[in-house]
């Protein structure tokens, strides 16, 4: 049992509640009391004083690429945008191996629960010929290893160059090889339970990537199995563009023709959608990650989140690759999701409140989780915890919530807890030595890009 002692301010998301001086008793991985001066009769009580913290409920990743935070920061790139950046990493990326993969997960899944991020999924869609482990598997072992709650996809690429594609034939799959590996990991790995620590999403690369055939028959595989559906969509005019020259159509259309929309659905950017989209996605109940620092980083855009919004479109955040964002910093994410739709809205484009919901609520909503993202007996224990008593927050404390997005000068917590385990204390993972990660992270780093 664990006990959260005196919090300074519980943001609990529950219908604005916001306690101060309160008590959380954890017990097993729910929140069982939330109260003053709780005193539980048991015998392997731990408690954490958080005297000088602010509670919230974990946030939650909604897209991401674990494998390219081995390939941050490459000066050949740094001023590209999407289609040429993209064909410059594949050249590196079709090298990667099983090593590669498990400790590019440690390494996302280490930041992300650094940042507060207690549950994410991985759009994983390379898949090069030599690779002949699990993939899947691996990453679930290094997402077990450090204790996040995941919620992968088993993504995939079937257009290479020669079929009109940007990816080379090295990390492409036929159809027949995608559905049935996409079959097994349901079978093997997915848990609709209510609190899983394993989902499993589908999720075809993009429209330039994949056949029309790959999108449609991934989506038939989802529904028969009720997993989520994902895809990268509407990021860049250059896709736009593409669409309407193989296809006659602007991408979301493509996706409607393919049935690739609605409530089980949701898309990462969606930048260039037009006020008819817009119309779709709300009448579809299709779900949108939104990923300002990437569509910063490589200059693809603003997406029209204020409008998503009031339209009543379900919208997550998402840090996006670690080579196009250059980091897994979900409470960043936050910051930059909030700046940056005030740039093209104006001050009050988007409120605190309203980023928090998305970092939190709506993405438990777009993966699947019902008992996530509130700070509420019964609910499940995952728990982000900062400490406001810094240098950085002095002066910011009339309201430590919007603190964590407008002050700071580091997003680290003191703690984070996931399906109630503390893991992240004092700042550091428990799961496993966060040198040991950065060292064999540089070095597998070095390998690829001198291969």
């Amino acid at each position: 049992m664990l006990m959260l002692k005196n919090c300074f301010f519980i943001a609990s998301f529950d219908d604005d509640k916001t306690y101060t001086s309160t008590d959380i008793l954890i017990d097993g991985n729910k929140i069982s009391k939330i109260g003053k001066e709780l005193k539980p009769t048991v015998s392997d009580l731990k408690i954490i004083d958080c005297s000088d913290c602010i509670i919230i409920p974990g946030l939650v990743n909604t897209h991401h690429h674990f494998y390219q935070t081995l390939t941050r920061n490459i000066k050949e790139v740094q001023n590209a945008k999407l289609f040429d950046w993209l064909v410059y990493h594949y050249e590196i990326w079709k090298n990667i191996d099983d090593e590669a993969v498990y400790y590019s997960s440690l390494i996302a899944i280490g930041e992300l629960l650094k940042t507060g991020c207690t549950l994410s999924t991985d759009h994983h869609y390379l898949y090069p010929k030599n690779f002949k482990g699990d993939l899947t598997g691996i990453q679930f072992s290094a997402a077990e290893k450090l204790g996040i709650r995941f919620s992968p996809t088993r993504g995939s690429m079937s257009l290479s160059k020669k079929n009109g594609g940007l990816p080379p034939d090295s990390v492409v799959q036929d159809e027949y090889e995608i559905i049935e590996d996409s079959l097994r990991v349901i079978e093997k790995y997915h848990d609709n339970a209510e609190d899983s620590m394993r989902k499993i999403v589908l999720a075809p690369c993009s429209p330039f990537s994949v056949t029309k055939e790959n999108l449609k028959e991934t989506a038939e595989l989802a529904r028969k199995y009720n997993v989520r559906l994902h895809t990268h969509l509407a990021e860049t005019k250059d896709e736009e563009i593409y669409c309407n020259q193989s296809f006659g159509k602007n991408p979301l259309a493509l996706m409607e023709e393919v049935d690739f929309v609605g409530e089980d659905v949701f898309f990462a950017h969606g930048v260039f959608f037009n006020n008819d989209e817009l119309k779709v996605l709300k009448e579809t109940k299709t779900s949108i990650a939104h990923c300002p620092s990437s569509n910063m980083r490589l200059g693809s855009g603003i997406a029209r989140v204020r409008e998503m919004i009031d339209e009543g479109i379900n919208v997550g955040i998402g840090v996006d690759g670690s080579a196009s964002n250059d980091t897994s910093d979900i409470l960043g994410e936050l910051r930059n999701a909030l700046l940056l739709q005030r740039v093209k809205y104006g001050a009050g484009g988007l409120s605190t409140q309203e980023v928090f919901k998305l970092g939190i609520e709506n993405g438990a909503k777009i993966l699947n989780y019902n008992k996530l993202g509130k700070i509420k007996e019964d609910w499940l224990a995952d728990i982000a915890i900062f400490n406001l008593n810094k240098l950085e927050y002095t002066g910011s404390l009339s309201d430590p919530l919007a603190a964590l997005l407008f002050s700071g000068i580091n997003h680290q917590t003191e703690y984070t807890i996931v399906n109630g385990k503390v893991v992240v204390e004092n700042g550091r993972l428990t799961g496993e030595d966060e040198n040991l990660i950065i060292t064999k992270g540089n070095e597998i780093a070095g390998k690829l890009l001198t291969q």
